[in-house]
């Protein structure tokens, strides 16, 4: 027998008793059991670190990785999950800085390498508890105990295998580029990492002159928004093809070179009356001398000449050059060119140099500036000041010198270090190691077109033209926390060659240096043993050299950067190819992966381009992945003061201290602004599936999501709670009518499907069934049909938005349409009726906990154990361990669907009406007309008019197929569709539709799916799409209008149908007084009601039997005082105060 279940739920409660029951029970561990041998589904986990605490955007990633492994494994696929830990990099270093109250290599160093290390790999679980808390209160399942974990050794040499075969086929090089370096930490960083940390600042936008050196009274005039790279000023460069105009300055009588098109802008900007002399080609100023900015470099080399390989001598330094890359979208279309601190810069010199004969001087690096972003003695006016801060006092020494014509501020987005968001990046010549992935672009191009991308405009777009612009990987960072990277260096020949493990390198001959380790770990035996891969450890150990005798092979110093180890997971997990082999075949490649869309340029990339390289020839495309959800952005939500220096997070909280001062804010989220609540509070308050639901169900997960508390807690009641009121409903009547359901069942059960309910007594075929039970389960069928077929597609949302509709139509159609056939006498093994309603509820119920599990999980169990709890024994202990519902063609009527689906419109647009007219449901009303567009179901509907009579509480329905003679029709133009068509003949249409008849151009729209017009003598068609109808009741009616048919209600109001409103009010009162004295379901009561009011009276005696009826009230005694010990309550009818008060007949009565 079935116990009821309340309505009045916690679902954290909830939640908190099903954790503990898959806890006890091994559920996650059981459903792989049950799958072992089955086909697999490869899921594959983004590895977080664990050092900083989890935040919303996790809950996020994790409710998202979770769905769609649950939903394969209920399919049957066997699908591991195993989790992983990213432990290298600066996330990590900085981490740890920050504790120890240091910032800089240096201080590092002081501080010393080894316990720094150390302390790294420390700091990597100081929050693994918090990690596996959310983990688990999110219900992700995962294994948490066999986790990867990329500092551990068989990972390392993993990476180092991989790093090996770049290596030995001449794609891992060094070499001497401009890289993005982050000075304070004192390395570069590749392009994926300096993407992430990209955000809009104000830079000084400064126009320089440069004095030609022949001519000092006319000059160049370049734009820089990087003021402190003037001093490391090398050329300048213009188009060879581009017109340049000589033009005077009126005021001050100096010559200004300027791109022709730039002069009047910039002459505006200046406010200066500049007149153009004459016009030059860009070839022309090609090889002109002028004068740097700073002499700082000047003073030494303003004599430095060298012979060009044709014997021509010219200036090394300070000269014009050409340039195609030299644009006139900003700037004067000359540019200040300093190679060491610009890619193209570098590229320019390089090529430069080339000109030059190569065993005579050439151009060199000019670089004031050292690798800690502070100017060098080079230029000692800022020695020891760093870069950015130097900005100021150059602007000011330009100016000093005559050589300023404009400042100004820019405004762009510049990359600041992605873990230290306050240290901006600047461009700096470095000699570093780089993975030649150029070389790879066309098949990693080709690999990712057959990769199905959610949303599919990542392919093409953000992810694909990042393929496209791709440069070589910039490897190696000169830190201590990280894979080290593993290359021996011949310390006589410069040679080098890599190791591919641990153990090839003790086998090297002659290798020493093992001994630090040994003494690290005597003098401290907790330390884990795969530190001693790491430094300093690894870079203590050498070995003989293969290339020079009696010479030592020594490691190069660099680790490398932590994207290529989480990026190495697919093989790396697994320790291959030293170990687990079978395991990586097994597992590659996954079939989804799932994270933020800032991934696309961080483990997204470096999973594809590390698995192209080194799998590409061996697996066919798609590899390493096969399927990606690429999530939005999170947001958050809060409430401000309105000058900006309070925050709340809910409007409630803002409202109480700010009365109405107080504005909606959405943004980024901040721990410093604390503008968003803690996942463990949302999980405390509303619970975990309450979240992921609101995941789900409210966007497509590509979208930007806002984090809003208050969306939260209001999506709760449209779905979770409406479902939880339906089962609340089944089990109360069930117990009352004490129906036994699966208990009937003598034969075997296992998952309750409807082939395993049919083998009860009182299961009746569903074709035997009311026309409400076959309509439900054909909605059922369909849903589950169409579910699989989204969710095979990876559409979660769309899946969702199935899933609601379908708990709406039980909710707000089924059950309530049915609620007489559950309150009706007989039991349920006394009515074949009663009966059907029960096995049709508990079957959808059953289907639909199925349905919904893999999207909320814990709820979806907590209805499973309810449920199944007389016959929990017999079926599979857990909802999770059931195959999904696929749905049952044969039960899909689809002419049934249909039918419903307009009965269900004309409900929902009689309740619509009635709301714009302010007439409450309770209020009887004499008629509803309804205006079909088609007329294919006009007799089924006459056939169930007391259906819409009843939900629209209306004495007569009518049905017709034409307009309606109630309601006017108002028809416009689409003037956004349409304004580019007619253009100035718009308004020529908008006066003919106004004039026209709406009725017939409605009427013309429903037959033709057009309109045709006369337009100024010209024939004009129009579409749906391109006309927009409004509807509007004549007085005395009101109208809604929808997609099936036309609702229009007389709105008119005689003395009966006010007084039969008034007996519906009260009958509303009573059953609230019946739930605030907690009476059972089928508690009878007495209900006593003291008024003067007439009319009162006189609408109480009308309808006693329909208030007794309604209220299961054996007696309404009226004017009669209540027994003392029954409190009365004051209420009001019609404006007239009533006493009211119950009491439940007592069994012996």
């Amino acid at each position: 027998m079935f116990r009821a279940v309340s309505t009045s739920v916690r679902f954290p409660e909830v939640e908190d008793q099903i954790l503990q029951f898959w806890r006890e029970r091994s559920i996650y561990a059981k459903s792989l059991q049950q799958r072992a041998g089955a086909p697999r589904f490869v899921f594959y986990e983004g590895p977080p670190t664990a050092n900083g605490l989890p935040h919303p955007g996790h809950c996020l990633t994790r409710a998202i990785k979770d769905l769609f492994p649950r939903y394969k494994t209920m399919r049957g696929f066997y699908c591991e999950r195993k989790a992983g830990w990213d432990t290298h990099g600066l996330p990590v270093e900085v981490e740890v800085c920050k504790e120890l109250g240091i910032h800089s290599k240096e201080e590092i160093e002081q501080y010393g390498v080894e316990p720094f290390v150390q302390k790294c790999q420390q700091s990597v679980w100081r929050y693994m508890r918090e990690w596996e808390r959310l983990t688990e209160r999110i219900a992700f399942w995962i294994d948490l105990s066999q986790a990867y974990v990329t500092y551990h050794q068989s990972y390392v040499e993993s990476v180092w295998w991989a790093l090996k075969q770049l290596f030995d086929r001449g794609l891992l090089y060094r070499g001497h580029k401009i890289v993005w370096w982050w000075a304070q930490g004192g390395t570069a960083l590749s392009s994926g990492e300096v993407g992430q940390g990209y955000r809009q600042v104000a830079d000084p936008s400064v126009y320089v002159r440069f004095p030609l050196a022949d001519d000092p009274d006319t000059s160049l005039v370049v734009w820089t928004t990087t003021p402190w790279t003037l001093p490391s000023n090398t050329f300048v460069a213009v188009h060879p093809e581009f017109e340049y105009a000589v033009c005077r300055d009126e005021e001050t009588g100096h010559r200004l070179i300027i791109a022709a098109e730039l002069v009047e802008p910039l002459a505006a900007k200046v406010k200066r009356q500049w007149k153009i002399e004459k016009k030059i080609r860009g070839s022309d100023l090609v090889g002109q001398r002028y004068l740097p900015p700073t002499d700082n470099y000047y003073r030494k080399y303003k004599d430095a000449r060298g012979k060009l390989q044709d014997g021509t001598e010219i200036p090394l330094y300070w000269r014009v050059v050409p340039a195609d890359f030299v644009t006139l979208d900003s700037g004067t279309g000359l540019v200040h060119i300093a190679p060491a601190f610009g890619e193209v810069d570098y590229e320019l010199l390089v090529a430069d140099r080339q000109r030059f004969a190569e065993d005579g001087p050439r151009p060199e690096l000019l670089c004031a500036v050292g690798p800690d972003g502070k100017f060098t003695s080079d230029f000692p006016e800022q020695q020891g000041v760093w870069v950015k801060d130097a900005d100021r006092a150059i602007i000011r020494q330009l100016k000093e010198a005559g050589l300023l014509v404009l400042v100004d501020q820019y405004l762009h987005d510049y990359p600041f270090c992605w873990r230290a968001e306050q240290d901006p990046l600047i461009q700096y010549p470095r000699e570093s190691w780089f993975i030649r992935t150029t070389q790879y672009r066309d098949e990693m191009l080709k690999n990712n077109s057959l990769i199905g991308w959610l949303p599919e405009n990542i392919r093409d777009g953000r992810f694909g033209k990042f393929l496209e612009s791709n440069v070589d990987w910039a490897l190696s960072r000169e830190r201590y926390w990280g894979t080290p990277l593993p290359i021996w260096q011949c310390e006589a020949t410069g040679k080098q060659e890599a190791i591919a493990g641990y153990d090839e390198l003790l086998n090297k001959p002659g290798v020493q240096g093992t001994e630090v380790w040994e003494q690290a770990r005597r003098e401290n035996p907790e330390l884990v043993e795969d530190l001693k891969v790491h430094k300093p450890y690894i870079d203590a150990i050498t070995y003989d050299s293969p290339f020079a005798a009696g010479a030592r092979m020594r490691r190069v110093p660099e680790v490398i950067d932590c994207w290529f180890d989480s990026g190495a997971m697919p093989f790396a997990q697994w320790g291959f190819p030293h170990r687990g082999r079978d395991r990586f075949e097994q597992n590659f490649p996954a079939d989804f992966i799932s994270e933020a869309i800032d991934q696309t340029r961080g483990w997204f990339y470096s999973q594809l381009a590390i698995s192209t390289m080194l799998f590409g020839e061996e697996h066919p495309y798609p590899h390493p992945f096969k399927n990606c959800i690429v999530l939005g952005l999170m947001l958050a939500e809060w409430y401000e003061s309105k000058d900006g220096k309070q925050r709340f997070l809910t409007e409630e909280e803002a409202r109480q201290k700010l009365g109405k001062n107080y504005v909606l804010k959405t943004g980024k989220m901040s721990k410093s602004l604390r503008n968003y609540r803690s996942p463990q509070e949302i999980f405390d308050t509303y619970g975990a599936d309450a979240l992921r639901w609101y995941f789900f169900a409210n966007q497509p997960p590509w979208s930007s999501i806002i984090y809003s508390e208050r969306a939260i807690r209001d999506s709760i009641p449209e779905f979770l709670l409406r479902m939880w009121n339906v089962l609340s409903f089944f089990t109360i009547y069930a117990e009352i009518d004490q129906f036994a359901g699966p208990a009937e069942i003598d034969g075997s059960i296992e998952q309750l499907t409807p082939d395993e309910l049919s083998l009860a007594p009182t299961y009746r075929p569903v074709a035997e069934r009311s026309e409400m039970d076959r309509w439900i389960l054909s909605e059922l069928s369909s849903t589950c049909t169409e579910v699989v077929e989204r969710m095979d597609r990876y559409d979660s949302f769309g899946a969702c938005q199935r899933i609601s509709a379908l708990v709406d139509a039980v909710s707000n159609w089924y059950v309530r349409r049915c609620r007489d056939r559950f309150w009706g006498p007989a039991k349920a093994q006394e009515s074949e009726d009663k009966a059907d309603a029960y096995w049709t509820l508990y079957e959808v119920l059953l289907e639909l906990t199925k349905l919904v599990a893999p999207f909320v999980p814990l709820v979806s169990e907590a209805m499973w154990q309810t449920l199944t709890g007389s016959v929990a024994s017999r079926v599979r202990e857990s909802v999770h361990l059931c195959d999904y519902p696929l749905g049952d063609p044969q039960r899909c009527d689809r002419l049934l669907a249909e039918r419903m689906q307009v009965l269900r419109e004309i409900a929902s647009l009689g309740r619509s009406a009635r709301m714009e007219a302010k007439l409450k449901v309770r209020q009887p009303l004499q008629r509803v007309e309804v205006s079909l567009a088609d007329a294919t179901h006009i007799e089924w509907l006459r056939e169930h008019d007391k259906i819409v009579r009843e939900e629209l509480n209306v004495k007569e329905i009518e049905y017709n197929a034409g307009n309606s003679p109630y309601i006017e029709y108002q028809i416009l133009p689409n003037f956004k569709l349409l304004g580019p068509r007619l253009g100035k003949r718009l308004p020529a249409l908008k006066k003919a539709l106004g004039e026209a008849d709406g009725a017939t151009l409605v009427q013309q729209l429903q037959e033709n799916g057009r309109l045709t017009l006369q337009i100024d003598g010209q024939e004009l068609e129009l579409t749906a799409e391109e006309i927009e109808v409004r509807l509007k009741a004549k007085p005395g009616w009101t109208a809604a209008q929808g997609r099936h048919c036309v609702v229009v209600l007389s709105t008119e109001l005689t003395d009966a149908l006010i007084r039969e409103g008034y007996a519906r009010d009260l009958v509303r009162y009573i059953q609230d007084l019946r739930k605030q004295n907690n009476c059972q379901f089928t508690d009878r009561i007495v209900v006593f009601l003291q008024t003067d009011a007439a009319e009162v009276l006189e609408a109480i005696r009308e309808n006693q039997d329909y208030i007794a009826g309604e209220t299961l009230a054996t007696e309404l005694r009226i004017n009669s005082e209540p027994p003392s010990d029954t409190p009365a309550t004051k209420i009001e009818i019609a404006g007239h105060e009533v006493l009211l008060a119950i009491a439940v007949v007592s069994p012996a009565s």
